[in-house]
C-alpha cells in the first residue's frame, strides 16, 4: 500500500471545519439557525484522523514489519503542538489582561487539560454541557475533540502492531469487534449518561476505526481504486448523507448514536469509493476547498477562543 495525497480528503476537512464554525457562530435567517447540525463536522474529522492514521500505521508494518513510535509521536507533536500553544498563549494574555480572576482561573484549568490532552474529562468531571450556553463561554471547550483523538494515537499503534506481530489475520475483525462494541455502548449511554457518552473515547472509538477499517481493506488490496458508475453514485450518496443532518438534525438528538452514523457513513463512501476523478471528487478537490482543509487544524483552534471571548 502507498500512500499518496488525496485532495478530496482535504475537500472533506474543509466541509466539516466550515459547518462546525458556523453551528457555533449561531448565524440565524428568518428564525432558521444556518447549520444547526454543522457539530457533526466533528465526527467527519474523527473519520478522517482513523483512516489517515492507521494508513500511516499499515503502510509502515507491511514495508518494515516493525513501527516507529518515536518517529510517529514526533510528526504528531511537530502537527498539533506549535498551533496549540500558540491559541493558548494569546488566550492566557488576552484572559490576564480584560477577565476577571475566577474567569482566568477556569480558563487556565481548561488550558492545562487541554496540554495533557484530557480536556474532555475535564468539561466532563465540571458538568459542562457541550450545547448549553455557559459552553459558548468556554474558550476551550472545542478540544475535547482534540483530546479524544489523542488518546485515540496514544493507544491504537500499540495495539495494532501487538496484532499485527502476533494475530496477523485476525486485525479486520479485532477492528470489527471493537467498532461494534463502542457503538453498541455509544447508542445506550447517549441517552442514559448523555454528557459522559459525548465526551469519552470508548463511545467516539466507533467512528475512528471506520477509517481504519477502510484503511486497512486499501492495504490489503493495494489500494487499487478506479472510477466506476458505482464509485460515482456512492461518492454522490456520501454527500448527501453529509449535507442533510447539517441542514436538518440539531443538537437535541442523542449523539453519538445511531444517527450519528448517517454522516459518518456518508465520509466512509466518500473515502472508500474515491478515486479522484469521480464528480464528488472533483468538487471536493477545488482549490479553494483543498486551501481550507490544508488550514483546517488552525481555523478549528482559533474560531472558538474568538467567538468565546467575543
Amino acid at each position: 500500500m502507498n500512500i499518496k495525497y488525496r485532495p478530496e480528503i482535504d475537500g472533506l476537512r474543509a466541509i466539516a471545519v466550515g459547518a462546525v464554525i458556523i453551528y457555533h457562530a449561531q448565524i440565524n435567517i428568518f428564525g432558521y439557525q444556518v447549520l444547526k447540525g454543522g457539530f457533526l463536522g466533528v465526527d467527519i474529522f474523527f473519520v478522517i484522523s482513523g483512516y489517515l492514521i492507521s494508513s500511516i500505521i499499515f503502510n509502515e508494518l507491511g514495508q518494515t514489519n516493525q513501527f516507529s513510535f518515536k518517529y510517529f509521536y514526533e510528526r504528531r507533536i511537530r502537527r498539533i503542538f506549535p498551533s496549540l500553544l500558540t491559541v493558548m498563549l494569546v488566550s492566557i494574555i488576552f484572559s490576564w489582561i480584560f477577565l476577571l480572576p475566577d474567569d482566568f482561573r477556569k480558563i487556565s484549568e481548561s488550558i492545562l487539560s487541554s496540554i495533557g490532552f484530557v480536556s474532555n474529562f475535564y468539561f466532563y468531571f465540571s458538568g459542562l454541557e457541550y450545547d448549553s450556553e455557559i459552553g459558548l463561554f468556554t474558550p476551550f471547550l472545542h478540544t475535547w475533540s482534540l483530546s479524544i483523538e489523542e488518546q485515540f494515537y496514544l493507544i491504537f499503534p500499540a495495539l495494532v502492531f501487538l496484532c499485527f506481530i502476533k494475530y496477523k489475520d485476525k486485525i479486520f475483525f479485532f477492528l470489527v469487534v471493537v467498532t461494534a462494541v463502542s457503538f453498541l455502548l455509544a447508542n445506550y449511554s447517549s441517552f442514559y449518561f448523555p454528557s459522559l457518552s459525548f465526551y469519552s473515547l470508548p463511545t467516539r472509538i466507533w467512528e475512528l476505526i471506520l477509517g481504519s477499517l477502510i484503511s486497512y481493506k486499501e492495504f490489503k488490496n493495494n489500494n487499487d481504486k478506479r472510477v466506476t458508475l458505482l464509485s460515482n453514485i456512492s461518492t454522490i450518496i456520501g454527500l448527501v448523507l453529509i449535507i442533510l443532518p447539517f441542514l436538518y438534525l440539531d443538537d437535541k438528538i442523542a449523539h453519538p448514536s445511531i444517527i450519528t452514523f448517517i454522516p459518518v457513513l456518508g465520509v466512509c463512501l466518500i473515502i472508500h469509493h474515491s478515486s479522484g476523478q469521480e464528480v464528488v471528487s472533483r468538487l471536493l478537490s477545488l482549490k479553494f476547498l483543498v486551501f481550507i482543509g490544508l488550514i483546517s487544524y488552525s481555523l478549528y483552534l482559533w474560531h472558538y477562543p474568538v467567538f468565546a471571548f467575543s
